[in-house]
This record gives C-alpha cells, structure tokens and sequence, in this order.
C-alpha cells in the first residue's frame, strides 16, 4: 500500500498555474533585451532555478536571440548575471504565492490522519521555502519533510530529493511511496527514484492558464489543453495522470489495485 506521498509545490499544492517563477523568467531576460514566451520560460519548470535558467538559455530560439543581440550564445558568466537578477526579484513577490490550492490543506489532514506520510521536494531554494512554508502552514498545510535542491547533490531530474524524503520519512520500500507533480521535470525525479509517479492536470505549469483562465474557457478547448498535457506527463514517465490535485484519494486507490495485482514502480 502507499505508504507516503512525496508532493511538488509550486503549480501542485501552491501557486495555481505556477505563475510567480514564470513571470520572474519572463522579466529578466526582458531586462536584458531578450523576449522569451511563456512556454520558453515553463518548458525546464520544475529544475533549481539556475538550472532553469540555463535550459532557458539552450533553447534554440533563445540562444539564436542571445548572440544576434551579445555576439556570442549566453555563457556561464551570463547565467549568474541573471540568476542574480532572478532571485531577488522572485523575493519580492513570493509571499503572495504560498497559499495552498483549494481542498490540499483538507486532503492532506485526512491523508495524515489515514497514516499516509507527507513528504515534499521543490526546484525552489531552501530560502525561498523559507518564505513559502509559513504562509502555507497559515492556510493549514504543512508536510512532515521538505527538501530543496541545495541540501542534495543536484535538484530536478535527478532523484537525491526524493530519497532524502525516504530518509527522513522512514520509507525504504520504494513501491510504498508516491511522488506527485505538475511539471515534466517532476515526472523525470519520480521515474528515476524508481517510485510511482503521478502528473496533475489542472493548476499546473504544463497547463499554464490561471483559475480564471480555465473556468472562462469552453469545456472543447480546455479538455483540448488538458489531453496535450496529459499526454506530455505520460511521455515523460508518468504512470498515471489525474486531474486535480484533490483527486490523490482516487490515484492511490487506483496504484494500490496495482500493487494488489503485482505492479510494481
């Protein structure tokens, strides 16, 4: 049975749509002369944010732009420069993002008062947690662990969040545990920690669109952006997709009957 769950933060539990690390993307490269989209600035979502940074700065277009603008494609000394310019100005908005989704803090009691275990892992720093979880805890969710990239060798794809979740949490069947994310980045870290690994559909970043923008849209195109979503996550390692976050009861009925039957993650 599942045992624990490892939840993402940012377009999972909080941040509906994962607008605030976006928009930051968006400004600095801005500043710089650099006009990047929206899906540029989402495709790394997910990874440490000087790593998202520096996929930004691989991708084609953008480092086309770079060097028609500079003479040369970004370099590691660019990167700095804009992580340097990121991070404070992520500072100044991040409190206003740290609210949990509709119906998580309830969930996740009830999920605890099951015997469930909560753990979490995030492409944010530690500092930047450290302004996001108690504004979390205000609105009634607050997990039993939570590690960021800079307390394990290297974030998002790579596992090392997620055993250290196992670790504090006491876990060490990783068939018993769950991660769960919105982005691809979150189904790369579940699928390489070798646990089951479940996609959100609605308030993720893959999505893209805030609240308002989903309950505006008509039921043809949103199930339109949701089906491309769903089978981006499946893509990229998701062994199943659901598609609210408050729909984990329902993921973990469904993984249990897997493991009744011999599955394994």
């Amino acid at each position: 049975m599942i045992k624990a769950i490892i939840f993402d933060w940012a377009g999972t539990t909080v941040d509906y749509g994962c607008f605030a690390p976006m928009q930051v993307f968006k400004q600095v490269f801005w500043e710089r002369g650099i006009e990047i989209t929206d899906r540029e600035a989402r495709e790394p979502m997910g990874m440490q944010k000087r790593d998202h940074i520096a996929a930004i700065c691989s991708q084609e277009r953008v480092s086309a732009l770079w060097e028609e603008k500079y003479g040369h494609a970004p370099t590691e000394n660019d990167i700095d420069e804009l992580y340097a310019q990121f991070e404070p100005a992520l500072f100044r908005i991040l409190h206003q993002y740290g609210e949990p989704l509709e119906g998580v803090a309830d969930m996740v009691l009830k999920l605890k008062e099951d015997g469930v275990k909560i753990g979490s892992t995030t492409g944010y720093t530690k500092e930047m947690m450290d302004v996001i979880v108690p504004v979390a805890k205000a609105h009634g969710y607050a997990p039993d662990c939570l590690v960021t990239p800079n307390e394990v060798p290297a974030g998002r794809p790579y596992p090392w969040m997620i055993y250290e979740n196992m670790k504090h949490l006491g876990m060490d069947s990783k068939d018993e545990v769950m991660k769960i994310g919105d982005t691809v980045s979150d189904m790369q870290e579940g699928r390489h920690a070798g646990v089951w690994t479940v996609g959100v559909i609605e308030g993720s970043s893959e999505l893209g669109l805030s609240k308002h923008e989903v309950e505006s849209l008509s039921e043809e195109a949103l199930n339109e952006r949701k089906q491309e979503v769903h089978k981006r996550l499946i893509e990229h390692g998701a062994h199943l997709v659901i598609n609210r976050i408050t729909d984990v009861p329902q993921a973990i009925r469904h993984i249990e009957m897997l493991l009744a039957t011999g599955g394994r993650a």
